[in-house]
């Protein structure tokens, strides 16, 4: 109670409640069916479905489902919780380790980085290092005791070096620093050509009995080369779980028990910007590692996890979208429970990421821990029916594909090449969504600027996929000649269909030279200026009124090949080569404007 002239009033004592607190009346229960019907008809015009389509399938026109063949309902229910046991729930309390990524080949230039960052607020380094930089020029000044080293895919002699400097550690290393990687997908997957399996076994366990005895971590589960190879999230979950079994075999036959094994392994899961699935599959994996060393007789030993923002999600051009990508990518994992985050510089695509993108990277952690408080809550997405059901699914999907693995013979070439053929089939559905736009690229596949003027740097390249590489090599190689946007009618009315026309051309580095405001064929004709590919752009009645008028004229003026903005089915306009519209295979069709352009 306040008084404005008196001031405050002496505050009334407070009585405690009685009863319950209901927030809604008798009448206000809702099912299903209800929701269907208020979503239905909102969305009905934007979705296309027309006016007799049942509630149902515009309920069902909503509902996303993954590249694993998850189906992610528009919105969760309690009914979604049955049968659910465990839910993979964060161990970590408090902020993640700020991990920053360093790469390149110059050891002085890294040492200079590595100081900077754990100066403004990395807690920890990422190192992906050429084979002939001097560790310990690199790590020249770091306090191995209090900022802990990763190295990406070391070598034996960079084992070493990072051994030796850790020996020489005055009081303990932190026990966050690791001495290995990942041999067991590197030979798997051929990056270790040569190698023979029992040696690659056999320096592996004396490495992790190394690292035992410094009381540091010495093995890698690496999930993100598999996922830069096109895989879906339960692929990643299955075939890191099988690698986690195979070093805990490897492990305890070389004399370790369950849990000195598990306590030794750190596994890197790749975080993108589909937030939801990046915070159930890190969820997911703790929950698939848990019945591992359950059905191995261990303890339950926490899963340690790395999450590293997805590279093949970033793109070269625009780059600057990366931040965002990234961002929303570490969010999901901190809420999944990430203990080491790692953004990766949002210029990397563009070569050796500058200070100015490492100055991002780390500082997003840090807006996330210190101004969004997002580490404060110990599980934030705890109780979400849509993550709670969606961990279930990926654990269950997970769990299968370590039986598939298992049945290849656990481990091996068998194994592996079925994994390869599997993840293919999953990188041909992401491949084929990119190419007509239902999995869009922002800065890319929507809304690209061709007149984008992109820094220059140092090249830097690593292997992977990228999912915008398809527009991106069009866009390297921009076309010599515009495409002549016939549009028909005020620009009220050619707007919609125009800016459509134009973005996607430009998606595949093709420029346009629209006629603007047009009243008929004679005013379109007058700005045509002899382009050789024109694309039609107005709407249905102009189309039906003089659009066949109009591609007379223009093919009489040298017009050799006309697009319509619209669908083919919709078409009145009939004299056309081809079209353009919603759904359309947008790489297909990019291709043949390029082709009619370049003849």
């Amino acid at each position: 109670m306040t008084d404005l002239e008196g001031g405050l009033d002496e505050p009334e004592e407070l009585q405690p409640a009685e009863g319950t607190l209901r927030l809604v009346g008798d009448d206000d229960t809702y099912d299903v069916a209800a929701w269907e019907a208020a979503t239905a008809a909102v969305l009905r015009k934007a979705r296309r479905l027309g006016d007799d389509a049942p509630d149902s399938d515009v309920w069902a026109a909503l509902a996303h489902t993954t590249l694993d063949g998850i189906e992610v309902a528009p919105i969760g229910r309690p009914a979604d919780l049955e049968r659910l046991t465990t839910s993979g729930r964060p161990q970590r309390t408090g902020a993640w380790d700020v991990r920053t990524s360093l790469v390149g080949d110059d050891a002085a230039a890294i040492n200079e980085a590595a100081l900077v960052d754990l100066d403004n607020g990395a807690t920890s380094l990422h190192l992906d290092l050429s084979r002939t930089v001097d560790l310990p020029t690199a790590l020249r000044g770091v306090l191995l005791d209090l900022a802990p080293v990763t190295l990406d895919r070391p070598d034996a002699e960079q084992s070493e070096a990072l051994a030796r400097l850790l020996d020489q550690v005055a009081g303990d290393p932190h026990p966050a620093n690791n001495l290995s990687a990942d041999p067991a997908t590197a030979l798997a997957f051929g990056e270790r050509v040569g190698d023979d399996g029992s040696t690659v076994a056999e320096t592996f366990v004396a490495t992790v009995r190394r690292a035992q005895g410094l009381g540091v971590l010495g093995a890698v589960v690496d999930g993100t080369a598999l996922h830069d190879r096109g895989a879906s999230d339960a692929q990643e979950l299955g075939w890191t779980t099988a690698v986690g079994v195979h070093y805990l075999r490897l492990l305890t036959d070389g004399g370790l028990t369950v849990d000195e094994a598990a306590g030794l392994i750190e596994f890197r899961y790749a975080a993108t910007d589909e937030q939801l699935p990046t915070i159930a599959k890190l969820r997911a994996a703790r929950r698939l590692w848990a019945r591992v060393l359950e059905a191995s007789g261990g303890s339950d030993v926490p899963q340690r996890q790395h999450a590293v923002t997805s590279r093949a999600m970033m793109s070269r051009f625009d780059p600057w979208v990366n931040m965002l990508r990234a961002t929303v990518a570490a969010f999901a994992a901190g809420v999944g429970g990430a203990d080491a985050v790692t953004v990766v510089p949002f210029n990397e695509r563009l070569g050796l990421p500058d200070a100015f993108g490492r100055r991002i990277a780390r500082n997003t952690s840090s807006l996330l821990i210190e101004e969004s408080h997002v580490a404060a809550v110990a599980d934030p997405a705890g109780g979400s029916y849509a993550v709670e059901r969606l961990t279930d699914d990926l654990a269950v999907a997970g769990w299968a594909e370590l039986g598939r693995i298992e049945a290849d013979g656990g481990f091996g070439e068998q194994a592996a090449a079925g994994v390869k053929e599997r993840v293919r089939a999953v990188r041909d559905a992401r491949d084929a969504g990119i190419a007509d736009r239902s999995r869009p690229l922002t800065g890319i596949s929507e809304f690209p600027h061709l007149g984008e003027v992109l820094p220059e740097r140092a090249p830097f390249g690593r292997a992977g996929i990228r999912y915008a590489s398809a527009y991106e090599d069009m866009r390297a190689a921009p076309a010599d000649r515009p495409v002549f946007l016939a549009t028909m009618g005020p620009v009220a009315a050619h707007t919609a269909r125009a800016t459509f026309a134009t973005n996607l051309l430009a998606a595949g580095g093709v420029a346009v030279e629209a006629a603007g405001a047009t009243s008929d064929a004679a005013s379109v004709l007058a700005a045509h200026a002899g382009q050789r590919v024109v694309c039609l752009a107005g709407t249905d009645a102009a189309y039906a009124e003089w659009g066949a008028d109009l591609v007379a004229a223009l093919r009489a003026a040298g017009a050799s090949y006309v697009v319509l903005a619209g669908r083919p089915g919709e078409r009145t306009v009939t004299d056309v080569d081809d079209s353009c519209a919603v759904g359309v295979d947008a790489l297909a069709f990019l291709a043949r404007v390029r082709e009619e352009l370049a003849r």
